[in-house]
């Protein structure tokens, strides 16, 4: 087991493991660490916690201080630089006429860097853009392209439940989703009903996956016959939640449905879902 500072740097970016430096460290503090791009501002998640080793990559680095009021500024000032920053660059790709969408500007904690992130739906030739920038900025220029998900985890927005996307309020980290979870918990298919504002598989669908996954397996389908106590059925539909399933039942010249609990009904087990829907997945 590691001793480790968790450490993020912005918004909902995902935590990071220090070590304290023998610094004495407080949840919610903000801190100057040593990362692969120099020194960079963050603030603490966790002053200590204990980690498995396969957890960490070694060698962990050290908080470097604590951050002064100096170095708050600097953030402030890096950040108001930012509308301008992002004016130009617009301008600049305008002038170009290249086809790629600005979405983000980021310097560097000592100023020395200009990150612009961008969308386009291929691979876009900037190298004379960047050309243009440094002739402005005077500093290092990189540009970063990322996908239809990292856009809406940076910019942000409403999803259909209307709450705060998952991406860019609650979750560091993409997770893996298929279509398969949506067919485990019974929704539509209709890709408007399950597609985020990215345009991409909805990221909550995995939350409960495990559970549906094994009620799903519980489940008779739907359409299908089963022995139910009162007699032979129709399976009409399925609660899986409760465990229990609408059966049409007719007996006697009499049509019925009943909820039965699944424990209650004898059936044919479905067999596995086809493994295709594995490629369907988004990472």
């Amino acid at each position: 087991m590691a001793n480790v500072v968790v450490i993020k740097f912005k918004g909902n970016s995902k935590p990071y493991y220090f070590t304290s430096g023998g610094l004495t460290l407080k949840r919610g503090q903000n801190v100057i660490v040593e990362t692969a791009r120099g020194l960079e501002f963050g603030y603490v998640v966790q002053p200590q916690q204990e980690v498995g080793d396969a957890s960490v990559v070694a060698p962990l680095k050290p908080v470097v201080r604590i951050a002064t009021e100096k170095d708050e500024e600097t953030v402030r000032r890096n950040e108001e630089r930012r509308p301008e920053a992002m004016k130009i660059c617009r301008e600049k790709i305008a002038a170009r006429g290249l086809p790629m969408k600005l979405i983000d500007c980021e310097f560097t904690f000592d100023g020395s860097k200009v990150i612009f992130t961008f969308t386009a739906d291929g691979r876009v030739d900037f190298r004379e853009l960047v050309k243009d920038l440094a002739s402005v900025f005077r500093i290092r220029i990189e540009l970063k392209q990322v996908g239809s998900r990292d856009e809406t985890k940076i910019l942000g927005g409403i999803a259909p439940c209307g709450r705060v996307c998952c991406c860019a309020g609650a979750m560091p980290d993409f997770r893996k989703v298929s279509i398969k979870m949506a067919k485990n918990q019974g929704l539509s298919l209709n890709p408007s009903k399950i597609s985020g504002l990215c345009g991409r598989l909805m990221c909550c669908l995995s939350y409960e996956n495990e559970y549906y996954a094994g009620a799903f397996k519980k489940m008779p389908k739907l359409g299908s016959t089963v022995t139910t106590p009162e007699g032979n059925g129709a399976v009409i539909s399925i609660d899986m939640l409760k465990m229990t399933v609408k059966v049409k039942v007719e007996k006697d010249g009499a049509v019925f449905y009943r909820d039965f609990p699944v424990g209650d009904l004898s059936f044919k087990q479905a067999p596995d879902a086809d493994k295709d829907d594995e490629k369907n997945s988004e990472e």
